[in-house]
């Protein structure tokens, strides 16, 4: 069974920094397509950020150049840094894994995906 778990979020003033990991289990890992998404309150989920099982990358405008993604084949581990960090970046940040491929312009498509995991929150502060 596929589980997927974030952690790194936190509380950090605008202009810092914040790294979110999700620890993946239960799949072979390199083979999928990996993503990160948020939801801020009263707002629409969107994508972040994803890497396909090659390591091409996706991202959101509004990120690029702040945001990085990565992933550890090894440990299992997709990773977020996320720096310059802006109040309207505040929301619950979520993991996200299919196995089968995703063209890369569906990359930041949340329906693309089967496998969530909990979300961890970020909150940024002016």
């Amino acid at each position: 069974q596929v589980q997927l778990v974030e952690s790194g979020g936190g509380s950090v003033q605008a202009g810092g920094s914040l790294r979110l990991s999700c620890a993946a289990s239960g799949y072979t890992y390199s083979s999928y397509c990996m993503g990160w998404f948020r939801q801020a309150p009263g707002k629409e989920r969107e994508g972040v950020a994803a890497i396909d099982s090659d390591g091409s990358t996706s991202y959101a405008d509004s990120v690029k150049g702040r945001f990085t993604i990565s992933k550890d084949n090894a440990k299992n581990t997709l990773y977020l840094q996320m720096n310059s960090l802006k109040p309207e970046d505040t929301a619950m940040y979520y993991c996200a894994a299919d196995r089968r491929p995703i063209k890369w312009w569906l990359l930041l498509h949340g329906t693309k995906y089967n496998y969530w995991g909990q979300g961890t929150q970020v909150t940024v502060s002016s």
